[in-house]
């Protein structure tokens, strides 16, 4: 099994997870002024990590500076242990369309392109406020290779923006031209996105439920997670957005992320 961490959220001999394509800092110890910030904003403090662009949490999502010193907005809820949850910054302006890019050293490997072809087809299929289209560079969502020990991760909205860059260890992903290698890329592809544009993971109370392991609350009691309105208030085995995902797993957006999607934009 495979973390999706940066959200898309720890490789072991058995278990990655999807981490930035940013260094970490190995001899910097995160202040307590830093865990406190993160806490506010509602996120995990038991596992965070400097690195270029500001500090790595659950696994695969990148808390910026800025990010850090806003204002944390919304309430925090919890109603049971996995829903749907969104961040209080999500992309405005809608509609809109966001158009994504693969670095030449991802889209020069097998499956790679078709892949976030297929991420901009399943985001479309849900005629929501946001449309999706690749183009050859420059995108709004930049997809860029990195090297280390996780599948891949992203950041959070910011400015009414979706955030603008996806790292992917290939290397730990691999590559194909199969369509359950496709669909299994996608959907880490599609779940890194989703950070991009303002979604928690929806296992967010308990990892244990797709990561395996004890039961680990990723967040704080009070700030930092919204339940999307309609999503369950149980166990959702197959939604697109829990933290971790299983070699070769396809998961294409479920009813719950449909009505999630739908809520939000």
């Amino acid at each position: 099994m495979r973390k999706m961490l940066a959200i898309c959220a720890l490789i072991t001999l058995t278990i990655m997870g999807c981490k930035k394509d940013v260094a970490v800092v190995e001899d910097e110890s995160i202040s307590q002024d830093i865990l406190a910030q993160v806490h506010q904003h509602g996120f995990g403090t038991s596992d965070v990590k400097k690195v270029e662009e500001g500090y790595l949490v659950e696994g695969d999502i990148i808390l910026t500076p800025e990010f850090l010193n806003s204002k944390p907005g919304g309430n925090f809820l919890r109603i049971a242990n996995e829903e749907q949850y969104r961040t209080t910054n999500l992309v405005t302006g809608t509609p809109r369309n966001i158009t994504m890019s693969l670095h030449s050293k991802l889209s020069s490997q097998a499956g790679y392109s078709q892949a976030l072809q297929e991420v901009a087809d399943r985001y479309n299929a849900e005629t929501i406020g946001l449309t999706f289209s690749v183009v050859a560079s420059g995108g709004t969502i930049q997809f860029v290779n990195g090297n280390g020990p996780y599948l891949a991760s992203a950041g959070f909205p910011s400015g009414g923006n979706p955030y603008n860059k996806v790292t992917v260890y290939s290397r730990n992903i691999g590559k194909g031209t199969t369509p359950t290698f496709i669909n299994y890329l996608a959907t880490i592809l599609a779940h890194e996105v989703g950070h991009c544009i303002g979604f928690r993971h929806t296992d967010y109370m308990n990892r244990a439920y797709s990561c395996g392991g004890s039961a680990t609350n990723e967040g704080a009691s009070t700030v930092g997670a919204v339940h999307i309105a309609g999503t369950p208030t149980g166990p959702d085995a197959g939604s697109f957005m829990l933290a971790c995902i299983g070699s070769g797993q396809n998961r294409p957006f479920n009813t719950n992320d449909k009505i999630a999607l739908d809520v939000l934009y």
